[in-house]
């Protein structure tokens, strides 16, 4: 069995790689986490809203149109249009421009998992920030166990209120972890108040990335959109704003 642990400091943040193969050598390994981490430094460069000549900034400013960027940029803008209808608008990256930092984490923790299943990379473990791409579970010499991921009370840094154990699939949190509030309400502009902290289990890193935040705009009123077809293979845990009080959906596939 090989394994490596690396993180790479990148969108203001720290990315947690993990990887396991007991098919894989030591040598394809770090070939896989080396394209990884220059994807994590690319999409920074196309991505970031702090980054004037990036492409989002040049969106934002409409120097450019959707129409002439990248396929991935307009993967992600479409991404963005798919969610922003799958939750009524709560997620709503053109509220002060294009800024799709909301899922852009998400899916590019997405796009490393697949990475490294291209390389055949059994298992692998991709943390963006509290966005996690997960492949295979966790290898701990021949045996494979779920990952155990802990959700922290947003208060009390090292209490953990709940946990998901998980093989292949995605889970991401927002929260005022690490940015405080942050997060946009679309309909009145002002700081989100529907919930302290969302997390969103699901196949997709990127879809549960932006869910994440769109329920941190509606709260409990974004529990209706997991009625839908598209969202049936996803699952919710959201800590409500104004008590200490919990609520969660889960996946009925």
């Amino acid at each position: 069995m090989v394994t490596l642990s690396r993180q790479v400091e990148s969108w203001g943040t720290v990315i947690l790689f993990e990887l396991s193969s007991q098919k894989v050598s030591e040598e394809k390994l770090i070939q896989a986490f080396v394209e990884a981490e220059q994807l994590i430094y690319h999409v920074d460069e196309v991505f970031s809203t702090y980054k004037e000549k990036s492409v989002i900034s040049q969106l934002k400013r409409e120097e450019i149109e959707i129409a002439t960027c990248s396929s991935e940029v307009q993967e992600v803008w479409n991404l963005c249009q798919e969610v922003m209808e799958l939750t009524d608008g709560a997620f709503n990256p053109w509220l002060k421009g294009f800024d799709p930092s909301g899922l852009v984490k998400g899916w590019a923790a997405q796009k490393c998992g697949q990475i490294f299943e291209k390389y055949g990379v059994e298992n692998s473990l991709v943390n963006a920030a509290g966005d996690l791409a997960l492949r295979g579970g966790l290898l701990k010499g021949s045996e494979v166990t779920p990952w155990e991921i802990g959700i922290r009370n947003p208060e009390i840094k090292n209490e953990i209120v709940e946990s998901f154990k998980i093989n292949t699939g995605a889970i991401a949190t927002s929260g005022s972890y690490e940015k405080g509030a942050h997060i946009y309400d679309p309909f009145t502009n002002l700081i989100a108040i529907g919930a302290r902290s969302a997390t969103v289990i699901g196949p997709d890193a990127a879809i549960a990335d932006a869910l994440a935040t769109a329920l941190m705009v509606c709260g409990k009123d974004g529990a209706n959109w997991f009625n839908k077809p598209e969202l049936k293979s996803y699952s919710v845990f959201v800590i409500d704003r104004n008590s200490d009080q919990s609520w969660s959906i889960k996946s009925s596939l």
